[in-house]
């Protein structure tokens, strides 16, 4: 399970970010997670839960903002959103697409005390 390794990253990242801006506690964590980054949610949440114990995160309530999939088309020279990774362009159906957007998970931001 990559979510428990995803959350271990994540506590590491908190931390860094605690020593240098000086806080002791997270409350809350919101997520950016992309549609093709391959997070289980629910996974990535009891990970959350078990790898937070006894750190600064502990208790903290875990809110996931979901990233839209894009995609850039060679057919049309065109960003376009994506509902599936494989899906054709929406705009000139052409399947020449370059995965460009939602693929990632990132820290949007951390409320702290």
């Amino acid at each position: 399970m990559h979510e428990m390794a995803l959350c271990e990253s994540l506590l590491q990242s908190m931390e860094e970010a605690g020593r240098s801006h000086g806080f002791s506690r997270v409350r809350k964590v919101r997520l950016e997670i992309g549609r093709f980054a391959g997070v289980e949610t629910e996974a990535l949440r009891f990970g959350f839960d078990v790898v937070m114990r006894g750190s600064l995160a502990e208790g903290a309530e875990l809110e996931v903002l979901e990233v839209a999939g894009q995609g850039w088309c060679f057919d049309c020279n065109d960003t376009v959103a994506l509902e599936e990774r494989l899906a054709p362009c929406p705009r000139c159906g052409g399947h020449r697409l370059h995965p460009n957007g939602g693929t990632g998970m990132t820290i949007k931001d951390l409320e702290v005390e």
